[in-house]
């Protein structure tokens, strides 16, 4: 084999370390971790309500011979993620995924109440800011990165979708001030920005706010003529944090099958 082949094909996929994965229980979450898993990634994910579904994922994991473990955890909480932060001090992390996400209502703006507003912006905006105030550290020490799971109704209005879209686009912003702000100490940010996966949240509402109606029309309003696959996005995820990456921040990938064109 060529030498010059030769180097190229074992190249490293990912930095030495390991990755965090919040909201790693969930139905994105879960594809992203067992993908992680499947190139020898050591993972530390968290979960919000269900514990069981978590300690399912770690046994999974570990009877493939991967090394898993988890957390409890809520962003709103800010002495949690403070010591959720602090006991991975000491471990090398080269990657933080955020894979959050409220369950929300399809509305109209106008009717809206505070109170829906005030519990989405807290749950998601402020949530991923106390994430990123306390593991910005932990990067700092060995680099990294950040990718966080938004939503492609920030490129192309989706009727009804302000809750998912208006705090996606502060976690957005702040996202890119990190890879600004950051690249000096070699970390890197990026979003990928989803259009509709047939996982998680999407499975919850469907028959309620996404009826067979609705989801014609959304598999119609793509280029593709489909809708996305949690496979999808974690194969997008393991990219933008893998060392295939390392010269890519501040950028949006759009995982949407082209409904914005």
């Amino acid at each position: 084999m060529n030498q010059a082949i030769k180097e190229l094909r074992e190249r490293e996929l990912f930095p030495k370390g390991s990755a965090v994965v919040i909201g790693g229980s969930g139905g994105i979450g879960k594809v992203i971790c067992e993908t992680f898993a499947s190139y020898g990634v050591p993972l530390i994910f968290t979960y919000h309500q269900n514990e069981n579904m978590a300690k399912e994922l770690q046994d999974k994991i570990i009877q493939y011979g991967g090394e898993a473990k988890y957390n409890q955890l809520e962003l709103t909480n800010k002495t949690a993620v403070e010591n959720f932060c602090k006991n991975l001090e000491g471990l090398k992390v080269h990657s933080i995924i955020n894979a959050t996400g409220s369950d929300i209502r399809m509305k109209w703006i106008n009717e809206l109440s505070y109170e829906e507003w005030d519990d989405v912006m807290r749950s998601d905006a402020d949530g991923f800011f106390n994430l990123v105030k306390n593991s910005l550290p932990l990067l700092r020490e060995f680099g990294g990165s950040y990718t966080t799971l938004s939503s492609i109704g920030l490129s192309r209005w989706p009727s009804k979708d302000i809750l998912s879209v208006a705090p996606k686009a502060a976690v957005d912003a702040l996202m890119n001030g990190v890879a600004k702000e950051e690249g000096r100490n070699n970390i890197r940010a990026n979003s990928i920005q989803l259009g509709i996966i047939e996982a998680g949240i999407f499975l919850r509402i469907k028959g309620k706010d996404y009826d067979e109606r609705y989801i014609e029309a959304a598999k119609n309003n793509t280029a593709l003529k489909r809708l996305g696959t949690a496979e999808e996005v974690a194969d997008a995820v393991i990219f933008l944090s893998s060392n295939r990456a390392k010269y890519i921040t501040g950028q949006t990938l759009y995982l949407d099958g082209g409904y914005r064109i």
